[in-house]
């Protein structure tokens, strides 16, 4: 394996939007301002509910959700076998670091402040974000909207705000879209849910500077819950980035997330979300959406960082013509594992919808798909494609793939193809011989594969996965 040199943890560095090499010893440093301690029980939920001096109505909601939590059986049977190394007793269910001090002075830590810094907040806010959260393990530690939108009736804030501040906003879509019965860890999120964003778009407002959220875990044994709500209004339109990064420290980490997303007629979501987490990070992610007629997401997603990685993104196609794609691209090593897809159920006539995978594997990394399509007999006139191409790099690298396509009702059409190719190792020689090295020579192979999706990626974030790509492929071989 080569040596780290200064250049090398520069890129690394930078493609992380880290301010210097120095940052990495900033991350991780944080002491807790708030901590309910090692485990799950009552006293937990106690604490972390009385931290955020909610209603009586909502701790009993959350108590509710964790007995049962514990009443149920946390082995998964479908789910990927790593799930099973997951130590739900050895983890810390809420803790949080103290806020931010604000850019124009006062209270608040200096000491957060600079691990903000070193993450690139305040530079993405100046170059081309029209607001910025950062949540550090469970608790948002800095917001800003620019003035511009929020005067436009635009409301960015944490979940709980939203709940406190815009009750009559969030409260009626709170839990809407994704039920707290659900599965295991629905109910594991409505029981310790902390920080994620709450995002209103009044209707006819076009966003045209994106959102974004950087989520940080500071190392093993630490978690994070968070609960996003973004409510489009008709004709409304807006982009949300979300950046997950993590230190290196030892022991487990999670990450369990569930976003919900409302939107009105001919409303438009763009999502994008690059995953870069350290290789002890468990990201267990739902995301769903409800599309009035005539709305539209887009969910894209890069996944390159993390232990397990489990999240399918999906969409309730309710409206007459809504519209739905979703894109991602994985790329797990030797010791992680990434399931993956997305889910789109159509409910409506003529709706669309279309999933493209891309997954490379190498070392003994494990990476799959897994999807589902349904149209039902009450539809008409509906359509989706979905293509899955998976490249393994070596003889001990897996992929798999989990398409469940269900069709009736009249002139409803579902495509389906997938295709799994080896590296070009003649390619690879080609390339050596005009003087690149074999990871230079993977990593073009690489992004050769997946180009045509990393285009569709703001150039932002297409120049950072290139880059993050160019750094896992000149590790990969000894």
């Amino acid at each position: 394996m080569p040596k780290i040199n200064n250049m090398m943890l520069n890129d690394q560095t930078h493609a992380l939007g880290l301010a210097e090499p120095a940052a990495t010893a900033v991350l991780g440093a944080l002491a807790a301002e708030r901590d309910a301690g090692v485990g799950l029980n009552t006293g937990t939920v106690e604490y972390l509910s009385g931290c955020k001096g909610e209603p009586p109505w909502l701790r009993a909601q959350r108590l509710e959700a964790l007995r049962a939590f514990a009443s149920r059986d946390q082995a998964l049977r479908w789910a990927p076998s790593p799930l099973s190394e997951l130590p739900f007793d050895t983890l810390r269910y809420y803790s949080a670091p103290a806020r931010a001090r604000q850019r124009a002075g006062g209270y608040g830590s200096a000491a957060t402040s600079q691990v903000l810094d070193a993450l690139g907040v305040a530079r993405e806010e100046r170059e081309f974000l029209g607001g910025a959260q950062a949540q550090i393990d469970g608790e948002v530690v800095y917001g800003n909207l620019d003035e511009t939108w929020a005067r436009a009736g635009v409301v960015f804030v944490d979940s709980t705000r939203g709940l406190t501040e815009f009750g009559e906003l969030f409260r009626p879509h709170f839990g809407s879209v994704i039920g707290r019965d659900e599965n295991l860890f629905t109910q594991l999120n409505s029981a310790v849910f902390s920080g994620g964003s709450f995002i209103y778009i009044p209707p006819g407002v076009k966003l045209t500077a994106p959102l974004k959220c950087f989520m940080h875990l500071q190392g093993g044994g630490n978690s994070q819950f968070g609960r996003t709500l973004i409510v489009a209004g008709e004709g409304a339109e807006v982009t949300f980035f979300e950046s997950c990064t993590s230190a290196a420290s030892p022991g487990a980490a999670l990450h369990c997330a569930v976003g919900e997303f409302v939107l009105g007629a001919h409303a438009r979501l763009n999502y994008v979300a690059l995953q870069n987490w350290q290789p002890n990070v468990f990201n267990l992610a739902m995301l769903r959406a409800r599309l009035a007629a005539g709305a539209s997401v887009q969910w894209i997603d890069c996944n390159l960082g993390g232990r397990l990685t489990m999240k399918y993104p999906c969409a309730l196609l309710d409206g007459e013509g809504a519209s739905a794609e979703a894109l991602s691209i994985t790329v797990a090593k030797t010791g992680q594992h990434h399931d993956s897809g997305a889910k789109m159920f159509h409910r409506a006539p003529r709706t669309s919808s279309t999933i493209t995978s891309k997954s490379v594997s190498l070392g003994q990394g494990q990476a799959g798909y897994r999807g589902w399509v349904d149209m039902p007999a009450t539809v008409h006139g509906c359509r989706n494609h979905t293509e899955c191409d998976a490249l393994l790099l070596d003889a001990a690298s897996r992929t798999y793939t989990f398409p469940a396509i269900q069709v009736r009702g009249p002139n409803n059409i579902a495509q389906h193809e997938a295709s799994v190719s080896r590296l070009d190792e003649e390619q690879i020689f080609y390339m050596r011989q005009r003087g690149l090295t074999e990871g230079a020579s993977r990593s073009l192979s690489v992004n050769g594969f997946i180009s045509d999706l990393v285009r569709r990626f703001p150039l932002h974030y297409s120049r950072e996965i290139k880059k993050l790509i160019e750094l896992e492929m000149s590790g990969s071989v000894g």
